[in-house]
C-alpha cells in the first residue's frame, strides 16, 4: 500500500514549560510509503468574466473516499495505538468496511467522523486481540541510512516515537478525545459525533486527557534529567 503521511502540529498546554525535546515531539512528520499528495488548485483563465459556478462535489465512491481520507485513517490508527507492524492491516480492514457500508452513509454526520468511528472500533478490536497473543519478533535489524537527510529523519522518527509513547500513557477514552481535539483539531460537537457521546462528556474527557498527557510528559522529563 503506497502512503505518505504528514503529522499535523499538536497544540497543547505544554508550551508553558518542559524540555524542547518534548515540545518538538508534538510537531512530527510520520513517514509512510509515497504516493499520496494533496489536491491541486487551478486558477481559471476566465476569472475576469466573473465567478465560476461551484463544481459539484465528486460522487461518493470508495475510490474518492480512499484518495481523500486515506491519510486521516492511517494516522488515526497509528495514534490510537496500533503498532506500525499492523497499521497497514488495520487500514485495509477499515476500507473493507467502508466498501460494504458506504451505501448506508446518508451524510447526517461528516464523512471524517463516520470514518473515525469505523477506525476506532477496528483499532479497539485489534488491540484486544493483540493483548491475547504472544509478542512477535519485529524482524531483522536493518542498518540505518547514512545519507545527508538521515539525521533529520532519525530525529523525526525519535520524536514520533516519543509522541506515541506519551499517548500510550492515556487510557482509550482519553486517548481518542485527545487525538481528535489536539491532533486533528476537531471541534467539540464533531468529537461528540465521532465518539457517540454527549458534549459534556467530551469536555470532561478532554480536560482529563490534557492533564494526563502533561503528567506523562513531566515523568518523561524527570527520567531524562536522571539519565542525561
Amino acid at each position: 500500500m503506497r502512503m505518505k503521511i504528514e503529522e499535523d502540529a499538536l497544540a497543547t498546554e505544554l508550551d508553558r514549560g518542559g524540555s524542547s525535546r518534548v515540545r518538538r515531539a508534538l510537531f512530527v512528520t510520520e513517514p509512510a510509503a509515497c504516493g499520496h499528495s494533496g489536491p491541486m488548485r487551478v486558477e481559471s483563465a476566465w476569472s475576469k468574466l466573473g465567478p465560476e459556478p461551484v463544481a459539484a462535489p465528486p460522487a461518493l465512491t470508495l475510490n474518492v473516499v480512499y484518495e481523500t481520507h486515506f491519510d486521516f485513517v492511517w494516522r488515526s490508527a497509528r495514534r490510537l495505538g496500533v503498532a506500525s507492524l499492523y497499521v497497514d492491516d488495520v487500514v485495509q480492514e477499515v476500507f473493507l468496511v467502508v466498501h460494504r457500508r458506504l451505501g448506508e452513509f446518508e451524510g447526517r454526520s461528516s464523512l471524517k467522523t463516520w470514518l473515525f468511528g469505523i477506525t476506532r472500533r477496528i483499532v479497539r478490536d485489534q488491540r484486544r486481540s493483540a493483548r491475547r497473543k504472544p509478542s512477535e519478533p519485529l524482524g531483522t535489524f536493518e542498518p540505518p541510512d547514512l545519507g545527508p537527510a538521515a539525521d533529520v529523519r532519525m530525529t523525526q522518527e525519535e520524536e514520533t516515537r516519543l509522541l506515541h509513547a506519551l499517548l500510550d500513557e492515556l487510557d482509550e477514552d482519553k486517548r481518542e478525545v485527545f487525538v481528535l481535539a489536539e491532533l486533528e483539531q476537531m471541534s467539540g460537537p464533531e468529537i461528540a459525533e465521532a465518539l457517540d457521546v454527549n458534549l459534556n462528556t467530551v469536555y470532561a474527557r478532554l480536560r482529563a486527557a490534557r492533564a494526563a498527557f502533561e503528567q506523562a510528559a513531566t515523568r518523561y522529563q524527570a527520567r531524562q534529567r536522571r539519565c542525561p
